[in-house]
């Protein structure tokens, strides 16, 4: 059975293989033994950041099956409210199909309400189509245009 967990430092090979695991992700990121520096200062930064969950998907044998990153994010608008965003989702290719990204992205969401947000927002690159469908079926919406600009 999979579980469900906040990532430790040990993880962090495992989720920068994940990552790296597709098309976009083979070209964007670093797979290294031991792992990036970088990798290690943005872990670092996500846990002492209480606004910060970088989660894991563990599977029965004790192997991460997938990782996603939740911020909570305060705002003044809608009478400050807070918002969830949940980024880099990945789930391990042997795990794909079962239901899995579905049921961690329920849990992202129970984290989210528990934080007392009332809105959950994530992002897919649009060269992800089936990415896209899979969020939509889970009720997300395309209702904002998202920009981006690089630095």
């Amino acid at each position: 059975m999979t579980s469900f967990r906040k990532a430790r430092h040990a993880d962090l090979p495992a989720i920068v293989r994940l990552l790296a695991d597709d098309m976009l992700g083979r070209s964007r990121e670093t797979v290294s033994d031991p792992v990036h520096p970088r990798y290690e200062q943005a872990f670092a930064a996500i846990e002492a950041d209480a606004n910060q969950l970088l989660a894991v998907a563990v599977d029965g044998e004790g192997g991460i099956a997938g990782c996603l990153q939740l911020s909570f994010i305060p705002g003044l608008s809608r009478t400050g409210m807070w918002r969830a965003q949940i980024e880099s989702v990945r789930i391990a290719e042997v795990h794909r199909g079962g239901g899995l990204g579905s049921r961690f992205i329920e849990w992202a969401v129970e984290r989210a309400v528990e934080r007392g947000c009332r809105l959950v927002r994530l992002t897919s690159d649009k060269t992800r189509p089936d990415a896209i469908r899979f969020y939509e079926k889970l009720g997300f919406t395309a209702d904002h245009e998202g920009l981006k600009r690089s630095l």
